[in-house]
């Protein structure tokens, strides 16, 4: 029989009314270890939740990969590639690659009888993966995309809308410069979408490929580039450096160059500034573990010198110090055991009201997300509630060496 586990059960289990100092302890201690791990997965799940969100939405906008002429990338200049079949075949087969789309950019304005504004228009085809659009739709449809006739159709986001003060189905003037003159075009609004991602909803629109390579005055089979989507975006640098092998400083029929780049380093900012939620997360768990071991700290220490007289007995008949300190360390895992609980309660609770009510809102032009995002990570959170436990247990093994001073002779009369 394990006595320091025994002994340890009963004392947690011991409702002597004369420990009126350990109880208030017992339940603080519990209390800090509760709340902490609360904070702890709430905070671990918003983040993961919010990170992924706006990484999504950006990749929704850009693909994980570009491929497009050198000089187009890097100067964010008008120049056309080559995307034809042989081309877009062997970017599909490179390994990690799930989806491979064209498309090219014009710049232009948007015009209405009361105001205009300057857009880009992103022209996709019949391979353009529309689900990511699809799923903010907030007004409209998308329309079916070609690179062989226009359609004349136009989907716009809905800051647009609501400036040029247009809605779905309205016809509205685009006009485009290019070769010394003017090009006009009478489109009709298919669509409203919403991202809430400012940088892309201001002025982004969409439309056929076959319109927008036209306007450029490019060949049928150049494009601005291609967007590459990948299985795993953990494979992003490995499907990168594969990309480079297979296309990168290669010339087109055009004597144009082939280049490819990450999302990560066409938007840098954004990905940076994700990035340093990782070391709030890591703020907010050591302080919160710091909390929760001070308060088991002290709720221990408390125990201790209360239990005085009873660990004077245990050393009077032959308990070591060992034994002793292993008794009240079980006692301690066991108010760590209740506090997770209490605080995987409390945490996945909250995560689950949030995720399915979304009662917390949050101002979409400031955090491009409308409420708080949640992800629940299993993985994370079983991390988290081991390294709580170990963590507590730790920092209390040097406040347990306090059992050592203790005199059987003298603390046999302690009251």
């Amino acid at each position: 029989m394990n006595l320091p586990l025994f002994i340890a059960r009963h004392i947690y289990h011991d409702d002597d009314d004369r420990r009126k100092v350990s109880r208030p302890a017992i339940r603080i201690a519990t209390a800090g270890v509760a709340i902490g791990l609360a904070v702890m997965i709430v905070s671990v799940c918003v983040v993961l939740g919010f990170k992924h969100t706006i990484r999504d939405k950006v990749i929704g906008f850009g693909s994980h990969i570009i491929v497009g002429d050198y000089m187009a990338l890097q100067h964010e200049a008008p120049y056309p590639i080559c995307m034809d079949d042989s081309m877009m075949q062997l970017l599909g087969h490179i390994d990690g690659v799930k989806h491979v789309q064209r498309y090219a950019l014009k710049q232009g304005i948007l015009k209405t009888d009361q105001d205009f504004l300057g857009v880009t228009l992103k022209g996709v085809g019949p391979e353009f993966d529309s689900t990511f659009i699809a799923s903010n739709m907030v007004e409209g449809e998308l329309p079916s995309f070609s690179d062989k006739k226009s359609s004349n159709k136009i989907v716009i986001s809905k800051i647009i809308a609501d400036k040029l003060q247009v809605r779905a189905g309205d016809r509205i003037f685009a006009y485009f410069m290019g070769d010394n003159n003017v090009r006009t075009r009478r489109l009709t609004i298919s669509g409203v979408y919403r991202t809430d991602l400012k940088h892309f909803d201001e002025n982004t629109c969409f439309a056929d490929l076959y319109t927008v390579v036209k306007l450029n005055g490019w060949q049928p089979d150049q494009a601005s580039g291609a967007e590459i989507t990948i299985r795993d975006y953990h494979l992003l640098d490995k499907v990168d450096l594969a990309m480079n092998d297979a296309v990168d400083r290669k010339e087109d029929p055009y004597g144009a160059t082939y280049s490819s780049l990450t999302i990560q380093d066409a938007y840098p900012q954004i990905f940076a500034w994700l990035d340093l939620l990782d070391l709030d997360v890591w703020i907010i768990l050591a302080l919160m573990v710091a909390v929760a071991g001070f308060t088991m700290i002290s709720g221990l220490l408390i125990i201790i010198i209360e239990r005085t007289s009873m660990i004077g007995t245990l050393k009077a008949m032959g308990a070591k110090n060992k034994t002793i300190r292993h008794t009240f360390l079980w006692f301690a895992v066991f108010i760590i055991a209740k506090g997770m609980a209490i605080g995987n309660l409390l945490g996945l609770g909250i995560c689950l009201i949030q995720r399915l009510t979304g009662v917390v809102k949050l101002d979409a032009e400031t955090y491009y997300v409308d409420v708080v995002p949640i992800e629940i990570s299993i993985p994370a959170i079983v991390l988290i509630n081991i390294g709580t436990l170990l963590i507590s247990v730790i920092v209390l093994i040097a406040p347990s060496y306090l059992i050592s001073h203790i005199q059987p002779a003298k603390s046999m009369k302690y009251e």
